[in-house]
């Protein structure tokens, strides 16, 4: 007998994205993710576009696919979209090291973050 197919977690009117593994620490990424939480997508789409944070391109790209979600896999109106919720979580660390004087090392850290952002449909009040 097969497995049951595991349910939907958003709600009917709600499409989400998921970015891994992005290289910038999620401290720096939260400032982006920021930016756009609970703005209509239209105007989340243009502040990313002309932020100067490096990673900003990055964080358009993964609303630009919620956005992609939301319109061909559950038929919701590009109109009335806005970001639900935009946050970050930790991935991996890597771990380097930096020569130093008299022979000694010291650590270098790399680390990476993982995106989710949710559009969710709002109705017209």
């Amino acid at each position: 007998m097969s497995q049951a197919t595991n349910l939907r977690r958003e709600a009917d009117n709600e499409a989400k994205s998921i970015v891994r593994n992005l290289r910038i620490s999620p401290q720096k990424l939260n400032l982006v993710a920021q930016l756009i939480r609970g703005k209509k997508v239209e105007r989340a789409l243009s502040d990313l576009e002309f932020s100067k944070k490096r990673i900003a391109r990055d964080v358009k790209k993964a609303l630009e696919s919620a956005i992609a979600n939301a319109e061909n896999n559950h038929n919701l109106d590009l109109d009335s979209l806005v970001v639900k919720e935009a946050f970050v979580g930790k991935a991996l660390v890597m771990k380097r090291f930096a020569a130093r004087a008299r022979g000694r090392a010291s650590r270098i850290e790399k680390p990476f973050s993982h995106l989710t952002i949710i559009v969710r449909e709002v109705e017209a009040a």
